[in-house]
């Protein structure tokens, strides 16, 4: 199973922005579809982001389009996502995940993932 590592993590005044990375080891990255998730205190665990195996194939949540942009670079083994004009309620811990999908798509159901970072936490303040 491939092992992530989650950084970039940080706390930021409401409007601004932070990009969070993913490095993978342990695995054929460019075999697994990955995904960003967040879980803010008391809530579930939700989908923020995925992008297919090549990165061909981009997803987002409804509350981060057109502010989060997700990529991946399969020669460094990383994936990122930009997050942009952010907001308060995107407080949370920021998980990425992956999976060795057979298909070239993103996953936003959790369960299907088989792994996951350890999380990095976002805090943005008003």
């Amino acid at each position: 199973q491939v092992q992530l590592v989650e950084s970039g993590g940080g706390s930021v005044q409401a409007g601004g922005s932070l990009r969070l990375s993913c490095a993978a080891s342990g695995g054929t990255f460019s075999s697994y579809a990955m995904g960003w998730f967040r879980q803010a205190p008391g809530k579930e665990r939700e989908f923020v982001a995925g992008i297919s195996k090549s990165g061909r194939n981009t997803g987002y949540a409804d509350s981060v389009k057109g502010r989060f942009t997700i990529s991946r670079d399969n020669a460094k083994n990383t994936m990122s996502v930009e997050m942009m004009r952010l907001k308060p309620e995107d407080t949370a811990v920021y998980y990425c995940a992956a999976v060795s999908g057979r298909y070239e798509s993103y996953y936003p159901r959790s369960n299907d993932y088989e792994s996951w970072g350890q999380g990095t936490q976002v805090t943005v303040s008003s």
